[in-house]
């Protein structure tokens, strides 16, 4: 059975502080939500919801509370999911297999994560020694120090990458390619955390943040932001039923697990099972999407799979780095962005990957109708 995608929308994505810090996450991906289904949302069986840090505002079951706010029926149940980075990935993967299984018809997966009011990692706890005694816990930025060493990627590499995501993210802004995906909140209609002003040299000026002799910044990481999205997944049954005209369908994922320390190099296994579940390879994919978590991590999935020459098939939207990376709400947003770009280029299939904290990867491939 397939796993139709019917739309896949989202917010526009807030600076830190910004233009949404001001909204609750359970009504900003209500709102979304609301935009996202044209028909009676009793007809939802169930919300698919990536946050991470789910804990004061976004506690609770933030899935459940947000149907609640969208003024859903009560019969339409939600749970929220935890696979850090790749949470609402996560649910895409949930929401397809229930569907593909015959165990449900129309299913919403979406994500959201206000990182301004609800602080990343306030959720946080100790690590069991059992897990520190084999393996050494870094924070993030450090691992994506030790993926531009071992993959002897310099600061001039990641800078140079981080100024064209921001190049190609305002171009999407200024050609319209995000309004289709975009749900404006209020006044709010265009994604704010576009550097337009930035440079090599303002890049290349800022301190390293992590290690003092490192080369990863704050320039080529990704940004802290606020923003939902949402995915409309429905069976062949439904779409008749309904009818609905999909735009895509969800092929395959894969899952990867790595080295905890160096935590962020998955993408390349993840994707490789994604492709061979399909029985596909990347010469097949028209967009690559892989999550701007830093640069190195980009540039290291690029290294690995020979895409050097074909760097503007990899984010040609930008990502992360430009746009900001939500972190509950990325898998949800880059879906949209790669259906979107797929239709431009009238183009068959994509495939979206996101590395994933503690050592993991998913991928997921799509194909357009």
């Amino acid at each position: 059975m397939s796993a139709y995608i019917v739309d896949a929308v989202r917010s526009p994505i807030g600076r830190k502080n910004g233009a949404l810090s001001g909204v609750r996450g359970d009504e900003l991906v209500a709102h979304v939500m609301n935009a996202l289904v044209p028909f009676d949302p009793a007809e939802v069986e169930d919300v698919q919801m990536g946050c991470v840090t789910q804990i004061g505002e976004q506690g609770w079951n933030i899935a459940r509370m947000a149907v609640m706010a969208a003024g859903w029926p009560v019969e339409v149940s939600g749970t929220t999911v935890d696979r850090q980075c790749g949470s609402s990935m996560q649910t895409n993967f949930n929401a397809a297999a229930a569907v593909m299984a015959g165990q449900l018809d129309v299913v919403v997966s979406a994500g959201v994560e206000m990182m301004s009011r609800v602080p990343m990692g306030s959720n946080g706890g100790d690590v069991s020694s059992q897990v520190t005694d084999r393996f050494d816990i870094v924070m993030q930025g450090i691992s994506a120090e030790l993926i531009a060493r071992e993959w002897s990627l310099t600061r001039d590499e990641l800078d140079a990458y981080s100024l064209e995501s921001h190049r190609r993210a305002a171009a999407a802004i200024d050609e319209g390619k995000f309004e289709r995906e975009v749900i404006p909140y209020g006044d709010v209609a265009v994604d704010e955390a576009v550097r337009r002003e930035t440079s090599l040299e303002a890049l290349a000026a800022l301190k390293p943040a992590f290690d003092l002799e490192g080369v990863v910044t704050a320039g080529n990481s990704s940004q802290i932001v606020d923003g939902a999205a949402a995915v409309l997944v429905a069976s062949e049954a439904a779409v008749s039923r309904l009818g609905l005209e999909p735009r895509a369908r969800f092929v395959s994922f894969g899952i990867a697990g790595v080295d905890p320390t160096r935590m962020l190099h998955g993408n390349p296994p993840a994707m490789e099972r994604a492709l061979a579940k399909a029985g596909l390879t990347l010469d097949d994919m028209s967009v690559i999407e892989v999550n701007e978590a830093f640069a190195s991590v980009v540039l290291q999935t690029a290294k690995d799979l020979r895409l050097e020459d074909r760097m503007g098939d990899v984010n040609p939207n930008g990502g992360g780095i430009s746009l900001g990376h939500p972190l509950g709400a990325t898998g949800a947003r880059i879906t949209a962005t790669l259906l979107n770009e797929l239709d431009r280029r009238n183009a068959r299939y994509g495939i979206a990957s996101m590395c994933v904290g503690f050592g993991m990867a998913i991928a997921g491939v799509v194909e357009r109708l």
